[in-house]
């Protein structure tokens, strides 16, 4: 009967490749498979050894400057910081504001330019216990305050540059010990007249270790808060723990495959996680070298890179569009092998890669607080991570369907979620558990806020689940790829942006009854531009004012690019649905019969959107 196996296994397999079984999918990702189980291995050796050694990132930190402590740890401008001299510098603020009375578990709002102290200074603070609330450097106004407060800041350390946003608030954070850093060595003045220099208060301060004080140190601590802008309301305040800081840092380092001699670019800012966390933990945790940019340049991107020798850099979607568009002409040999981030769009994926000559292409998904984040490891166009079809218990993270209008997930009969097929749009979720690192949610510092990110009783009672608030999908090869965020909020410029929060701003600066706000898609740019439908029955909305308005309360990424004057929205039980019409139309004048009107960054003025502007803004030919 042996004659019979043969044919019968052509059989088998041919059926199998045709439908895509269990059989076809492992012949074709066992490598990819094999690879990630090696790295990710590596990624829990270090974190259960650090767990049951109950490590620290200053503890981890220390360490690894002792290890080699004239390593270049960062470059700066024409500046040059061995792991001895952040080591030291830290020491220096850390014994500073010991000096000044500040105990473990106080926080300090930082509100500072990227630059290497801004590292040290939360570094330093951390190693005494103190926390550092990483103020988003665009926000004004009542953000501003809300992210100081809402952190319980008791001290506010500034950059001489935000000597203006500062003055605009100055009645508001009278309560708080200021410190200001001039950016400007020769710059001695202060904005307030109770503000200490920082600078001259550091070079007094002793290079001692407060070794006491770092070995008090937990691995559950809170070391940071780092905002991020969530479905409604002001931004939230993301905490950030010693073993979260940890899962996201070595994470990354392990499944990037970053080396020892590596030199990483960073040109994002460092009060995101991504240029905060991902970027510089690589020196603090993992000993490898970065280069500091203060603000992303499109020209001086590659030029940095041969400067510093970087074979590594990160990337956000808008910095690839943006270097994709530089002059041709202008192109420099680099020695950059590998780029990490997120957000870049399949469409120019490999023309950005062959342009530039990057080899490899490590996207990523997450979120500051999310305990579902997926990378990407062999460069598929487009995807941003994977995980295999028998390895979900070994990372527990799900799509589940969800309302196509408002995004939230649907229970079934049973009250219990479905999860999504292949290819099936759903909403990704990831189980929290407080017994694996990876898999722990720590929340923000407003405890309602985070209880509204936690999905219970999802496939079993007493289960529970971060709920991203992110709709993707998965094909049959376990590759997921990024479709749309839900609820009221969009991405534009790099940043998250809060819809409710903006609609809020504009009902008290125009002084009418309702706003509606979304995100709009134009053509070349990006994530999608904001847009506001506003009730203007009279047409008497001063729109001079009314930008001078938003350019003094919002940050430059919140302020819509485009406003609709319409007669009366909905803001009844079908309102969702109003607003889903609204960003289906977007600023299409072919569609809208509105007045529409565009914001003309030159002159900083809202102008009538013509047939004529139109035409130029789809043709990619204004500036946003």
């Amino acid at each position: 009967m042996w004659y019979y196996v043969i044919p019968a296994l052509v059989i088998f397999g041919v059926v199998h490749v045709y439908t895509k079984s269990w059989l076809y999918i492992l012949l074709r990702t066992w490598r990819r498979d094999l690879k990630a189980l090696i790295r990710f291995s590596k990624v829990n050796y270090y974190l259960l050894k650090w767990e049951r050694r109950n490590m620290t990132v200053p503890k981890v930190f220390v360490d690894v400057a002792a290890k080699h402590p004239h390593k270049v740890a960062f470059y700066f401008e024409d500046d040059i910081w061995s792991f001895q001299r952040v080591d030291e510098y830290s020491n220096r603020v850390a014994n500073f504001f010991l000096s000044e009375g500040y105990q473990q578990g106080d926080c300090v709002a930082l509100l500072l330019e990227s630059r290497p102290e801004y590292v040290c200074l939360w570094l330093g603070l951390s190693k005494i216990g103190v926390k550092a609330a990483l103020i988003n450097t665009n926000l004004t106004g009542d953000s501003l305050v809300h992210s100081i407060e809402v952190a319980s800041s008791k001290a506010l350390i500034f950059g001489s540059d935000f000597e203006r946003t500062l003055k605009d608030i100055q009645s508001k954070i009278v309560h708080l010990n200021k410190y200001q850093f001039n950016e400007n060595m020769s710059l001695s003045k202060t904005l307030f007249d109770n503000a200490k220099d920082l600078r001259v208060c550091l070079k007094e301060s002793p290079i001692d270790a407060v070794t006491e004080h770092i070995q008090k140190g937990n691995l559950k601590d809170h070391i940071l808060y780092i905002y991020t802008s969530g479905t409604t309301g002001l931004p939230k305040a993301a905490v950030i723990t010693n073993v979260r800081y940890m899962v996201m840092a070595v994470g990354l380092n392990k499944m990037v495959n970053v080396q020892d001699n590596d030199c990483i670019y960073d040109s994002l800012p460092l009060y995101h996680t991504a240029g905060g966390i991902l970027g510089t933990g690589q020196a603090l945790l993992c000993g490898a070298t970065i280069a500091i940019r203060k603000k992303f340049s499109a020209s001086n991107f590659w030029k940095d890179c041969v400067r510093y020798r970087c074979t590594i850099a990160q990337y956000i979607g808008e910095t690839c569009r943006y270097l994709l568009a530089t002059d041709d002409n202008n192109l420099v040999k680099h020695s950059v092998r590998a780029m990490f981030g997120n957000g870049l769009k399949a469409q120019i994926w490999k023309p950005f890669a062959e342009k530039f000559g990057i080899k490899e292409i490590y996207e990523f998904y997450g979120a500051t607080e999310s305990n579902s984040n997926l990378v990407n490891i062999d460069s598929t166009v487009g995807a941003v991570g994977f995980v295999p079809f028998y390895a979900k218990f070994l990372y527990p993270v799900s799509l589940v369907q969800c309302d196509e209008v408002t995004g939230e997930p649907l229970r079934d009969s049973n009250g219990r979620y479905t999860i999504c097929r292949q290819n099936e749009p759903g909403v990704l979720i990831g189980k929290i558990s407080a017994l694996r690192a990876v898999n722990q949610f720590t929340g923000y510092a407003d405890k309602v806020a985070t209880e509204k990110k936690i999905l219970r009783n999802v496939f079993s009672e007493g289960d529970m689940y971060f709920n991203t608030g992110d709709i993707l999908m998965y094909d049959d090869f376990g590759y997921f790829y990024f479709k749309d965020r839900t609820g009221d909020t969009f991405r534009w410029k790099g940043e998250n942006v809060s819809t409710s929060e903006i609609e809020a701003v504009i009902s008290d600066i125009a002084n009418l009854s309702d706003a509606v706000v979304y995100g709009v898609e134009v053509p070349g740019a990006e994530g999608k531009a904001g847009m506001a439908a506003i009730v203007d029955q009279t047409r008497s909305l001063d729109l001079e004012q009314f930008a001078e308005g938003l350019r003094k309360h919002l940050p430059v990424y919140a302020q819509p690019i485009f406003i609709r004057l319409v007669d009366s929205v909905e803001l009844t039980g079908t309102f969702k649905l109003i607003k889903r019409d609204l960003v289906v139309e977007g600023f299409n004048i072919h569609v809208v019969k509105d007045e529409i009107f565009f914001y003309d960054v030159r002159t900083k003025r809202f102008v009538p959107l013509t047939k004529e502007l139109y035409d130029l803004i789809m043709q990619g030919k204004v500036r946003l």
